[in-house]
């Protein structure tokens, strides 16, 4: 009976924090969406601007221009092509679930990020309950994956070896297996999706589930490269896998 009420609360738990990053996504997609869309017309209009005066344009201007120009890019907007992309979206549904998930794990790399104040009041509170939410699912996920270790373990005992043998095996196969699920086969993807080298790819990995997140390497962002649709969100669907197995690395 304990048995089960333990899965029924693990289930629960996992629906619960998978409808809080849902719930979360489709706020700040609200909150957010009109502002970027604002600014990436205001940036279309500065490169019209200066495309039409740039013979003419004073010193002063210039570094005005440049100014903004750093501005607009910091803020996630790319004023390059014709449509200066006011069609897709920097807080479409998949970038916005992505950027839930990072923030409840504390990767915070820093490229999406709300400029809103409602964003920013609504990120802090999301993240205040966020975070622990978070650190309980990895824990519960952790257990998950220690109970298989168990039973390996288990069999391993019947088979008649040795207490010390055992542990230092499980730790062994489970380190390989998790080095190989969420550093080399992702970077691999990583690799034909983005075009990054192998190594960038495992060093994208590393950074990301080490929640260092540097934001030098993230995925889905580059202009020009076309994406399937819920790439962000299978990415982000990884992380969080990825930190429970990290989590359970530290458990055993």
């Amino acid at each position: 009976k304990a048995m089960c009420s333990g899965k029924l609360q693990t289930g629960l738990l996992v629906v619960g924090y998978f409808i809080y990053l849902l719930v979360g996504a489709a706020v700040f997609q609200a909150l957010e969406r009109t502002a970027e869309k604002q600014e990436k017309m205001a940036a279309a209009q500065m490169k019209e601007t200066f495309l039409q005066n740039f013979t003419r344009l004073t010193v002063a201007e210039m570094e005005q221009f440049m100014k903004n120009l750093t501005e607009a890019i910091q803020n996630g907007v790319y004023p390059v092509g014709n449509e200066s992309q006011t069609e897709d979206s920097n807080w479409d549904f998949s970038n916005s679930f992505f950027f839930a998930g990072t923030v409840v794990s504390t990767i915070g790399y820093g490229t999406l990020r709300p400029k809103t104040a409602g964003g920013q009041i609504f990120c802090v509170f999301f993240a205040l309950f966020g975070i622990p939410m978070n650190i309980v699912f990895l824990h519960h996920v952790g257990k998950m994956l220690s109970l298989l270790c168990k039973k390996l373990g288990k069999f391993l005992h019947e088979k008649g070896m040795r207490k010390k043998k055992i542990k230092f095996l499980t730790l062994l196969f489970f380190l390989a297996t998790g080095i190989l699920v969420f550093l080399c086969l992702p970077s691999l993807f990583f690799q034909v999706t983005e075009g990054w080298s192998y190594s960038e790819g495992i060093y994208f990995a590393f950074i990301t589930l080490s929640t260092i997140g540097f934001g030098d390497y993230v995925v889905g962002k580059q202009p020009g490269r076309n994406y399937f649709s819920y790439y962000r969100m299978l990415v982000a669907i990884w992380i969080l896998f990825g930190l429970a197995w990290i989590a359970l690395l530290f458990n055993l």
